[in-house]
């Protein structure tokens, strides 16, 4: 018996042993230790990294009208702060038809974009203060550093999937309308 017993006290050791040490649970730090926790991995600031995580965007809507007179909405994120506008479509995979990405500027003046870290081609839609398509560009190509802009003042820009202006006969000089995007700040 003797012999079974302690037998039975080297297994139930060694299990205990195991799930103490190997198997220990991860517990997140105490609210306390969190400082200390960042302090070890610090977070990525540059916005065009590729782990750079950001906050979630505002969303919002944007009517694009075709040219057969006919109404298109558009779902849209929107970049109102200069780290949003900077990071803008980078590292994405794809983006699906009726979504886009509307980037916010103070004033109205001469804007130009470029496709740095973009892997998709995007059509870029220059928008005036009167909210008048000022230019389009369509299917820029992406991961190149070629300055894109309609040679026209613009206030705002809209970022669509590539090709997607040409499928909906989205022409310059016409309308749009925006909402849910009045309220949002927009920082300089």
């Amino acid at each position: 018996m003797r012999a079974s017993a302690l037998a039975l006290s080297c297994a139930l050791s060694a299990v205990s042993c195991r799930f103490a040490h190997a198997d220990k649970p991860v517990v997140p730090p105490a609210p306390s230790d969190a400082g200390a926790a960042h302090a070890a991995t610090p977070a990525v600031t540059d916005v065009t990294a590729q782990d750079y995580v950001a906050l979630p965007m505002p969303t919002g809507r944007v009517r694009l009208q075709t040219a057969d007179g006919r109404f298109q909405w558009v779902e849209v994120e929107v970049a109102a702060s200069r780290a949003m506008r900077t990071r803008g479509m980078m590292w994405r995979v794809a983006l699906a038809d009726g979504k886009g990405m509307l980037f916010l500027f103070k004033q109205q003046e001469p804007l130009s974009f470029w496709m740095r870290n973009t892997l998709i081609p995007l059509d870029m839609v220059f928008i005036d203060a009167d909210l008048k398509i000022a230019g389009i560009v369509e299917n820029a190509e992406p991961r190149t550093l070629t300055s894109r802009s309609p040679g026209k003042p613009s206030q705002f820009v809209l970022e669509l999937p590539g090709g997607y202006t040409r499928k909906l006969h989205i022409k310059p000089g016409t309308q749009v309308e925006f909402e849910g995007v009045g309220l949002i700040p927009v920082e300089p």
